[in-house]
């Protein structure tokens, strides 16, 4: 008989959830109230949306991400339904670009400024209308610019094109209406040619988007499905629900074949749903239910049992929903190779929390972190309208490369004059290097041009979430000021816990020294 060991070896294994501390949370939040079951919130690399309480119709916040701290009750907010927010979502190629979703049956595409909101903003950008109740889910395409998908309590999904002149778009370009009941959830595969839905039927479906066909359909007496999602290219489907007999359930399909599921397992028997997030870099499982503190991570392989549990992280906190950071906005320089934000409704807050690879090296980590879907279009909305599919653009999440193609408050340099080096310094002492230097140089200006043309330390020291510091233009109004502000308090933060880190390997190497002397050999 041979032998298997008892835990599968496995470079996330001791992946752990490091929540922020408290001047990194965003605190005084007006949380909705509102028991749909979505996520509530919507994060990229330059802002924070979040669905609000208000009165009057409906509304969410759009915060700066380096703007931390308590937030002010009087925050400019998006305001522009009749009826309550209920779903919002960021725009994957525009970074200032953001839909939302509303009771008043209308899908909404607003323009927030690269500055952030300096006031209510109630004009959209585009607004769509072709629902006849109200709409709960929308989703943008995964490869395709401007193509917006939303479902809606009338059972039915309506694409859009945005890139038409009109503000107001009337009418849909595919109108899907193959389910018989309230659309619980939607996910796209990789290229985005194949759409998998949830429904209140009990049935999953996986349907081709652009022919309005239903290609798979599974009805399971012992699952019901609240969530589906696709896991990347690996062929299958992940489902979180309720058993027959009410407890919490994660079911695994096969694709192309959704009759019978690969493997069940149950979770526990609390009442709150479970959202399933999926890293397709790292093949990990994130399950998180909603109204306790629990987020189980596990990792999926492609062969049984498929599914590998590697641990949870505990909070007393409870969770009403999360955002998701976008693989191009993490901290690689400390090995974040996940990031929730946490809306935690009893203490008003927004809690970020980090999943992290332990490693001691501070070099890039090319294992954990491969090429990754980056914020480029793969295809324009008419190419995937007439039949191309296409896989993402891939970028490399290495620092000194580029991190996005949009970043808050960073404007163009001005162009540099170049002016010939005066006899004497300046009143404050420094010796200017012009851009274009003469032909004989001092020795000081060589050496200071030589020191200035280092990339990989400069690139190390400057980079915070993906944004070069140093290629900030000077702040011309408060609020750019205030950004900088928070923007050089995060730097200030990560400098710090790495100068503590370098000090217990210090300490440790000492003690190591030591023993060595100490011993007799």
């Amino acid at each position: 008989m041979s032998w298997h060991p008892q835990y599968r070896s496995s470079k996330f294994r001791h992946v752990y959830g490091k929540p922020a501390n408290k001047e990194n949370c965003y605190d005084g939040v007006p949380i909705t109230k509102s028991v749909h079951d979505n996520h509530f919130c919507a994060v990229n690399p330059c802002f924070i949306a979040v669905i609000t309480e208000c009165a009057g119709g409906g509304a969410f916040l759009v915060i700066s991400l380096f703007q931390t701290g308590k937030i002010d009750p009087h925050h400019p907010r998006i305001c522009g339904h009749k009826g309550y927010v209920l779903d919002i979502k960021w725009n994957p190629f525009d970074d200032y670009s953001i839909a939302s979703c509303s009771e008043d049956a209308t899908v909404k595409v607003w323009e927030i400024p690269k500055h952030g909101l300096l006031k209510n903003i109630t004009v959209p950008q585009k607004e769509l209308q072709g629902h006849s109740r109200r709409v709960g889910l929308i989703e943008w395409h995964p490869t395709a610019g401007n193509v917006l998908f939303s479902a809606s309590y009338d059972y039915k999904i309506m694409i859009w094109n945005l890139d038409c002149p009109e503000s107001v778009i009337k009418n849909p370009v595919k109108t899907i209406g193959l389910h018989d009941d309230v659309i619980l959830s939607m996910s796209f595969n990789t290229d985005g040619s194949l759409l998998a839905t949830s429904c209140k039927d009990k049935k999953i479906r996986v349907i081709d988007p652009r022919l309005g066909v239903t290609l798979q359909e599974t009805y399971c007496k012992t699952h019901k499905a609240t969530k589906v999602l696709f896991l990347g290219n690996m062929k299958m489907l992940i489902t979180t629900g309720t058993s027959r007999y009410n407890n919490r359930q994660v079911t695994l399909w096969d694709q192309e074949d959704l009759s019978v599921p690969l493997m069940q397992e149950d979770l526990d028997c609390s009442s709150g749903v479970l959202f399933p997030f999926y890293d397709p870099d790292t093949h990990m499982l994130y399950v998180a239910g909603k109204g306790d503190g629990y987020i189980r991570y596990y990792e999926i392989s492609s062969e049984k049992p498929y599914l590998h549990f590697l641990t949870e992280h505990r909070s007393y906190l409870p969770q009403k929903g999360l955002g998701i950071m976008p693989k191009r906005g993490l901290e690689v320089s400390s090995c974040e190779v996940f990031r929730f934000y946490k809306l935690v409704t009893i203490k008003s807050l927004i809690e970020p929390l980090s999943m992290i690879v332990p490693r001691r090296s501070e070099s890039y980590q090319e294992d954990i972190y491969p090429m990754t879907a980056g914020c480029e279009p793969a295809l324009s909305a008419d190419e995937w309208l007439q039949g191309a599919n296409k896989d993402p653009v891939l970028m490399s999440l290495k620092p000194g490369s580029k991190i996005s193609k949009t970043c808050p408050l960073i404007t163009e340099k001005e162009p540099i004059i170049p002016q010939q080096p005066k006899s004497s310094q300046s009143h404050t002492g420094r010796t200017e290097v012009p851009s274009v230097l003469p032909n004989k140089e001092s020795k000081d200006s060589r050496e200071r041009r030589r020191l200035d043309e280092k990339p990989p330390e400069r690139s190390r020291l400057v980079y915070s979430n993906g944004i070069d510091l140093t290629e900030c233009a000077p702040p011309k109004t408060e609020n750019e000021l205030l950004q900088m502000f928070y923007r050089q308090q995060e730097e200030i933060r990560r400098l710090r816990e790495l100068l503590g880190q370098r000090e217990i390997w210090i300490k440790q190497l000492e003690l190591e020294i030591k023993n060595v002397r100490n011993s007799p050999y």
